[in-house]
């Protein structure tokens, strides 16, 4: 049986045991990459002990490397870490399926009635909320993972490249990665790590394969059945390629998306893609789910016959090209990611990114927060420097006042996220009854 250590080592859990916390993170996982890294910390490193801090930070900067939804990725690999492929499947599953549930009937919903005002009500709570479980959770993989001034440098500098200068995340990681390898040259292997079997080759590319085909086959089909004309085939192909490229989180896919579906396929216009990332947003589970309101609307309007059926098949067409590629790049790439550990300069390297890691995540938390207090923020370029700032003209009252009591809720007295979500959505809800918003 696999163990977890940090302090102490902590058996592993039973399936049922790990099933029952993986579905409480798929229920809770509001906030996008940010909010739900943060949860995971809290449940699989702090409470249970499952994984230590460094294999999560590891696994962590692995995932980051992956196109696709990071947080998804990290909840598939501790998954695979504790049980196998059953708990990969189950833990990537169980991620994703309760947020495509819940978007699947808004989707339904706006496209029956348009905006839905309780869900955008309960929005405001739910982003108050989550925003001090991911101050929380930067503090704490700051102080732990940041063990020297070269590490707290290399996390300002993160920060300020992504921030400020809009540096891609890939060059970042590249960066770090390399001056890591340098500096640990001269380090040896600590005596109690020993180096991880050797993976066979044929292991690697049977996995690749046996996962390329299952992501791959029914899109075809779907194509052979329908046609390649056909909106549900163009979705599967779209999709699938934005699952190759999808570097940088929902927001970026969302910038892409914004300009290519209206002009490329007149599937949806621009203002209703930005509906779709609050839909998206008020459930839990990536925001990359913003994907399948594209994909339900698409269908819907396009893929003639019974239009509600068409919706469902779009947005489980669009459902399945995003998603089925993250068990691809896990399942294959899993493995190495213990021997990357036990390689001294390649731990070196890990180490470093580690610490970009945390300027980035700091990056997600401003950004975020920003958001949360100031719903009309935008970017603003100074010369060849971007900066995000909120505007205090539409600086949110009722978002500010939420937002102080979570923090009272986290740090002050130390409540649980469920209750923390579930103070602040319902005052969120009391606000909209007196008219606050």
């Amino acid at each position: 049986m696999r163990t977890a250590t940090d302090t102490e080592t902590v058996p592993a859990p039973t399936f049922p045991e790990a099933l029952k916390v993986w579905a409480r993170i798929g229920l809770l996982s509001f906030g996008g990459p940010a909010g739900q890294i943060a949860l995971m910390h809290k449940e699989l490193v702090e409470q249970r002990r499952w994984i230590d801090e460094a294999r999560f930070l590891h696994a962590l900067n692995f995932c980051m490397l992956l196109p696709g939804p990071e947080a998804m990725q990290l909840a598939t690999y501790v998954g695979w870490r504790l049980h196998g492929l059953k708990g990969g499947l189950a833990a990537g599953l169980l991620f994703v399926v309760p947020g495509a549930l819940m978007m699947l009937g808004l989707s339904a919903l706006y496209a029956a009635y348009g905006k839905v005002p309780l869900a955008v009500a309960l929005l405001t709570g739910v982003k108050a909320a989550v925003l001090a479980v991911v101050v929380e959770a930067l503090l704490k993989i700051a102080k732990r993972a940041l063990k020297g001034n070269v590490d707290w440098l290399m996390a300002a500098a993160a920060f300020l490249a992504i921030y400020l200068l809009a540096v891609p995340f890939p060059v970042i990681v590249l960066a770090a990665a390399l001056f890591g390898f340098w500096r640990g040259r001269s380090i040896q292997l600590p005596a109690d790590i020993a180096p991880p079997p050797a993976i066979p080759l044929s292991r690697t590319l049977a996995t690749a394969l046996a996962w390329l085909a299952i992501w791959v086959l029914p899109l075809l089909g779907l194509a052979a059945i329908y046609g390649r004309e056909h909106v549900l085939a163009q979705i599967g192909w779209f999709f699938s390629k934005l699952a190759m490229v999808t570097f940088g989180g929902a927001y970026a896919v969302l910038a892409y998306m914004r300009e290519a579906v209206p002009r490329e396929y007149g599937w949806i216009d621009k203002l209703e893609m930005v509906d779709a990332l609050g839909l998206a947003e008020t459930t839990p589970g990536p925001l990359i789910l913003v994907t399948q309101f594209v994909g339900f609307l698409a269908a819907m309007r396009q893929g003639g016959g019974d239009v509600w059926l068409m919706g469902v098949l779009g947005a489980a067409t669009t459902t399945w090209a995003t998603f089925a590629p993250c068990f691809l790049w896990i399942f294959t790439g899993a493995p190495y990611v213990e021997r990357l550990h036990a390689e001294p300069r390649l731990r070196s390297a890990l180490a470093a990114v580690t610490a970009a890691v945390v300027g980035v995540i700091l990056n997600l938390t401003v950004t975020f927060a920003i958001d949360v207090l100031s719903p009309t923020a935008r970017e603003r370029w100074y010369g060849p420097l971007k900066v995000y700032l909120p505007d205090p003209a539409a600086l949110s009252s009722l978002a500010v006042a939420l937002s102080a009591v979570a923090m009272v809720l986290t740090f002050r007295l130390h409540r649980s996220v469920i209750e923390t979500l579930a103070v602040c959505g319902g005052l969120a809800l009391a606000a909209r009854a007196v008219g606050w918003t």
